[in-house]
């Protein structure tokens, strides 16, 4: 599933692609007909990303949202577009480019209330100008839940996934199953910081990058998917070469080097 870097990076790219214009819309696939006859031929104002959770602000003021999930994917095309390949759900037509969607978890149009409810719920965005690390470390300090299951939660963190918490946890020196509420503040601002500086890395080059540069000074632009991590499917540590262990936590595949994340008492 994309994390919070890819969403955001989404947003940017169409906001310079197709906010201000008037916008074409329809559903090959016929499962958003109805939404994008009320879409079709209205301004797009903006776009907007929160977490995983990708948003078009129209002038009438209705909000498609999107969630791409496990097999959302889109397809950009400079027009004249191609044939719609594939089950496209929504097919949106600018002045000099296309997108195609297809396989999202979710694409729906929300009135503004409907688009309140759902930001609430949402947990703070390290990406976003108004995010508020208070309202997080408020949430740390009522924890009992391990680190690891908590960055997963999205109404704490939005944006954090499987690939960025085995990452973090592991440039900190924190134990996955560590309980939330016995982490103190100076650690929490570290973990604050990290996470933001990862993401925003992220979204300028499109891609996870954990790393600050491989051996020999190799810009990130060049970095191949195996140099860009430091522990995520890996099979030994890159510090101190102890084998890494991998168990189910939150869910999902953990990744930790119990040598150097030690598991206090």
């Amino acid at each position: 599933m994309p994390e919070g870097h890819t969403i955001h990076r989404l947003a940017k790219d169409h906001q310079k692609w197709f906010a201000g214009q008037k916008m074409g819309a329809l559903s090959p696939q016929g499962r958003f007909s109805e939404e994008a006859e009320q879409i079709s031929g209205l301004k797009l104002v903006s776009t907007s990303a929160h977490g995983k959770h990708l948003f078009y602000h129209w002038e009438d003021g209705q909000t498609m949202h999107i969630h791409l999930g496990l097999y959302g994917k889109f397809r950009v095309h400079r027009n004249p577009a191609p044939e719609p390949r594939g089950a496209v759900r929504v097919r949106m037509i600018g002045n000099e480019r296309t997108f195609d969607l297809n396989g999202p978890n979710c694409c729906e149009l929300l009135p503004p209330d409907r688009l309140e409810t759902l930001l609430n719920r949402l947990g703070q965005d390290p990406l976003r100008s108004d995010a508020s690390p208070e309202l997080v470390w408020a949430r740390f300090t009522r924890s009992r839940s391990s680190i690891g299951t908590l960055l997963l939660n999205q109404s704490v963190i939005a944006g954090v996934g499987n690939v960025y918490r085995a990452e973090i946890l592991f440039l900190l020196g924190i134990h996955p199953e560590t309980p939330t509420n016995t982490i103190d503040r100076e650690t929490f601002d570290e973990l604050w910081k990290l996470t933001t500086a990862l993401l925003k890395t992220g979204v300028k080059y499109n891609r996870i990058i954990t790393v600050e540069r491989e051996k020999g000074g190799k810009p990130l632009s060049r970095l191949n998917s195996r140099e860009r991590l430091h522990i995520y499917k890996r099979s030994h540590c890159p510090q101190c070469n102890h084998r890494i262990r991998t168990w189910e936590l939150g869910n999902r595949k953990m990744y930790a080097c119990e040598k150097c994340q030690t598991l206090n008492d």
